[in-house]
């Protein structure tokens, strides 16, 4: 895998998803890829754009449009059982609840009232939420600083549509347990919105 620093200008920086579209220039000649790619935003100014740590498959070419590779480099994990890391990760922390305004869906025979995500606001539900995808990815969570972020907001203006993600960042400490389903997480991303710059799990030895 690569991890780049980008600078994204002021045009595009303001809005996330037209973000995440200036992402995309970095990989030219790929219109009908999957997204391969997870990124965070780092800084974010008006005046000078966004700094943005993505992290990718393939290497992104040096600029485009609005965007520009400032560093690359190549990083490829090992880890082990037992294993202590330090972690960065802002996510999109969310619940599914069912709403009858959202009508039905019919499933294996059987009707289901359809579901909504909606934001965790506790911060005990927050940690509880990383605590179990960590759980999932094969690790586990041994201390954590929660930060609350404010709203996300975007646009999408070809669909004329709009909407909010609700970040958390989470810094702290976590002990790898399967080093092999780690690996597949760390590389996947953690949680929804991961368009919106959520997901991308960032590791330093502890």
């Amino acid at each position: 895998m690569y991890l780049a620093k980008v600078h994204i200008a002021p045009a595009k920086s303001n809005n996330a998803y037209e973000l995440h579209r200036a992402l995309w220039q970095l990989f030219p000649d790929r219109p009908d890829d999957n997204r391969s790619f997870l990124f965070r935003v780092e800084s974010l100014s008006r005046a000078f754009g966004a700094q943005v740590l993505m992290q990718s498959h393939l290497k992104p070419t040096g600029s485009g449009e609005h965007v520009r590779c400032l560093a690359t480099k190549v990083v490829n994990y090992q880890f082990q059982e037992g294993q202590q890391l330090r972690f960065r990760l802002r996510c999109n922390p969310v619940k599914a609840v069912k709403d009858e305004r959202k009508g039905t869906v019919t499933r294996n025979g059987r009707t289901h009232i359809r579901s909504v995500r909606v934001p965790l606001i506790r911060e005990e539900e927050q940690q509880q939420w990383l605590s179990s995808k960590l759980r999932q990815a094969g690790a586990r969570l041994q201390a954590v600083n929660i930060v609350q972020e404010n709203p996300l907001y975007f646009r999408k203006v070809q669909e004329k549509r709009s909407g909010k993600v609700q970040p958390v960042l989470f810094e702290g400490v976590l002990l790898v347990n399967d080093p092999a389903a780690f690996q597949i997480v760390v590389a996947d991303g953690i949680g929804p919105a991961k368009s919106f710059g959520m997901g991308l799990l960032s590791l330093a030895n502890g």
